[in-house]
């Protein structure tokens, strides 16, 4: 039984973490398209030329990607894949555990399901939320993932930005820093809203990594909806049928 209360809290813990990051800022909207396949094929392009030197996507392979993003096979194989996997290959990265371990600290999380378990809101304001920090290992730090241990892999396109931090008392006047915004300390080589855009398309992306089906699970969706109303109707008139004569 306690496994499997543990087991539903996980499940539905995302559903309390869209509102707020984990650092207690508020999350922005994704707003992404599924059905868009020329952000998926941006998402992606982002996601192998950024991403994938460290994460893989390891429950979703090259040939799925290309049928669900509206791509050829050989489409794929010549801009997405630099290594000599083949179109039924899953998108693994080359870094060995153990190269990561010494690296980074730690093993380098597969991003396949990150947007399930975080949510798109938070993947896409994490993704925007990166400033300068001195103190941390690699200069950066995180205001939606406090004391990040990955580098800001998208900061020549982003620019440095400073976080500014507002104090407030509480009734017990102890002071205490609350995030407020970013201001640019200098710029990347897209503007602010080319990189949201961007970062949009890698948050569709990662989203639709993390469920291929999604679209197709929604559409049979109001189908079986529309059976169960019909079923329901029938139900209950042979059910009016069958006790009519028991009083």
């Amino acid at each position: 039984m306690k496994k499997l209360i543990i087991a539903s809290m996980l499940l539905i813990a995302p559903a309390f973490g869209v509102a707020s990051g984990g650092g207690g800022v508020a999350l922005e909207s994704a707003n992404i398209n599924l059905a868009d396949q020329a952000s998926l094929q941006r998402g992606a392009q982002v996601f192998v030329n950024h991403c994938m030197g460290c994460h893989s996507l390891q429950y979703l392979r090259w040939n799925r990607l290309a049928a669900d993003a509206g791509l050829t096979d050989a489409q794929v194989m010549e801009n997405f894949v630099f290594t000599d996997a083949n179109a039924g290959s899953q998108m693994t990265t080359s870094m060995r555990p153990e190269e990561a371990e010494k690296w980074f600290g730690t093993a380098v999380p597969d991003l396949t399901l990150v947007t399930r378990w975080r949510s798109p809101d938070w993947v896409y304001s994490y993704l925007k939320s990166f400033y300068a920090d001195p103190a941390r290992p690699y200069g950066v730090n995180n205001t939606v993932f406090p004391d990040v241990g990955m580098p800001h892999v998208l900061q020549l396109l982003q620019g440095v930005q400073k976080a500014v931090y507002q104090e407030h008392k509480d009734a017990a006047g102890h002071t205490t820093k609350v995030f407020d915004h970013f201001e640019a300390a200098s710029k990347g080589s897209l503007a602010p809203a080319e990189y949201d855009r961007m970062v949009r398309d890698l948050t569709a992306f990662l989203t639709y990594a993390g469920e291929p089906m999604q679209l197709e699970r929604q559409r049979l969706g109001v189908y079986v909806l529309l059976f169960l109303a019909v079923f329901f109707v029938l139900a209950y008139a042979l059910k009016k049928e069958y006790w009519k004569d028991v009083h």
